[in-house]
């Protein structure tokens, strides 16, 4: 299989749509992102016929292409991934390795030799983004980036001024063309299964709208905690950590208006536009919270009053969704892991027939995106088994109806390989996010301690009143 036959991505590729990459070149391979991303990712691709280029891998550590090798071997085995070895042997012939001090200008010079053949390079930056410039400058340098694509990983920032400062200094040695920013949520195909849902049946775009919805709940849930990441959690948080950039794009996908075709321009541009139809968020709309037993971590201060749990409000100014409050709410340590989306719908008007002696749950449309990927409809009927009426589900499992797709690495990773731009964000975007969180961070409200296994501090329940309360998740049964 070639890569023109993957997967359609969100978007569709043109003529005028960059080469394929000729070379790989991962700064950083040695690190945890590799580890634990990166090798599983490239080898479920070399597995489906969908890899087809060289793979240089560079880092500071002085090892060997062997040790190498078997890092990518361990990193695999450790996912529960049944290795086929001769898969694994034509991924292992690919590799090759070079290590250096990335502010060396030697180091990138054996880069430079190492792909001169190369017309279409991808540079895999897997690095903390204090050295994004550094690196891309140091390639500049080697003249090695004029028809290049560089990926990045968040966080693109820390506030609005830093992503812009940020990008700024990309800019001097690359084209914003060029840069692929990744956002793992978009390669998930919860996400892509949005767009098609709201805009491919005629029976659900009608009242995807303020006509028909009373609120849209959007849930990130995770039953583990901080463990040993308190160093880099603790002057992050939720907010910054998941809310500005995985649930900003899932707004985006629920929210935003059809777009005009499928390229990346007119994508990128319909999302932006909903952004900035978005209010800034009203720090009194905003509740945080920090699980009890968050303190004792490794790492993290000992007065410190970052969240590990965030709830807050947006609202959206304009024609489809006026009036119609979007609840966000994420946490470490609750009952479950769980990424959904969900459409809470308007009451129905009261009748008199028997039926409506009680007051009806709203109807719900769930879109689960993480773990597994699944649609799920609510509505209330009369049943025969318990004598009265009461809500019924109608639920779609993906992986039941067609298999579960690939993981979201997979389909970053080869979207970068092949140019897939639609994929990526892009940097008005990732300053439309970061202005509309802005008023948050620098007014931040107190944090309230909850227990363990909670759904959070019950603060968070006022957020809602007079529109829902917090649905739970739904779990596969």
């Amino acid at each position: 299989m070639s890569a023109t036959q993957a997967p359609q991505a969100i978007g569709t590729k043109t003529d005028a749509d960059p080469r394929p990459a000729d070379v790989l070149v991962i700064f950083g391979i040695t690190g945890d992102l590799a580890r634990v991303m990166t090798f599983h990712s490239l080898y479920r691709l070399e597995q489906r016929g969908l890899l087809d280029c060289p793979i240089v891998g560079v880092a500071f550590d002085d090892w060997t292409l062997e040790q190498l090798v078997e890092r990518a071997r361990d990193s695999i085995v450790a996912t529960g991934e049944d290795l086929d070895e001769e898969v694994f042997a034509r991924f292992a012939k690919r590799l090759s390795y070079h290590h250096g001090d990335f502010t060396d200008d030697a180091t990138y010079a054996r880069v430079a030799a190492a792909i001169e053949d190369a017309t279409t390079p991808v540079f895999y930056l897997e690095v903390p983004p204090s050295l994004f410039g550094t690196v891309v400058g140091g390639l500049t340098k080697a003249g090695v980036t004029a028809n290049a694509r560089v990926v990045v990983e968040k966080p693109f920032g820390h506030d609005t001024a830093s992503a812009r400062a940020l990008a700024e200094e990309l800019h001097q040695y690359i084209d914003e063309s060029q840069l692929l920013r990744i956002d793992h949520y978009l390669g998930k195909m919860g996400l892509e299964e949005i767009l098609y849902l709201r805009f491919a049946n005629t029976m659900l775009e009608p009242f995807w709208s303020r006509n028909y919805v009373e609120c849209v709940q959007i849930t990130m849930a995770e039953d583990f905690g901080v463990e040993d990441r308190g160093h880099f959690y603790d002057p992050v948080g939720a907010l910054r950590d998941v809310v500005v950039n995985h649930l900003m794009q899932v707004v985006g996908m629920a929210a935003m208006e059809p777009p005009s075709g499928g390229d990346a321009k007119t994508l990128q541009d319909a999302k932006v536009a909903l952004y900035r139809a978005i209010r800034p968020a009203d720090p009194a709309h905003y509740v945080r919270g920090q699980y009890d037993g968050y303190l004792d971590i490794d790492g993290v201060a000992p007065d410190s009053t970052t969240e590990t749990y965030a709830a807050l409000r947006l609202e959206i100014d304009n024609w489809r969704w006026s009036g119609v409050p979007f609840f966000i709410r994420t946490g470490k340590r609750l009952p479950v892991t769980q990424t959904e989306v969900r459409l809470v719908f308007k009451h129905p008007p009261r009748l008199g027939f028997a039926a409506f002696e009680r007051r009806p749950e709203p109807n719900q449309l769930v879109v689960k995106l993480d773990p597994t990927t699944g649609v799920r409809v609510i509505l209330d009927a009369h049943r025969a088994d318990i004598g009265t009426a009461a809500p019924i589900f109608f639920d779609v499992e993906f992986a039941t109806m067609g298999g579960e797709g690939a993981t979201p690495y997979e389909v970053l990773l080869h979207a970068a390989l092949v140019g897939e731009t639609t994929r990526f964000t892009r940097q008005d975007g990732v300053e439309q996010t970061w202005r509309i969180m802005q008023p948050l961070l620098d007014a931040p409200p107190p944090v309230h301690v909850y227990a363990p296994g909670s759904w959070g501090p019950a603060e968070a329940d006022a957020l809602v009143e007079g529109h829902s309360h917090w649905h739970e998740p739904w779990l596969e049964s």
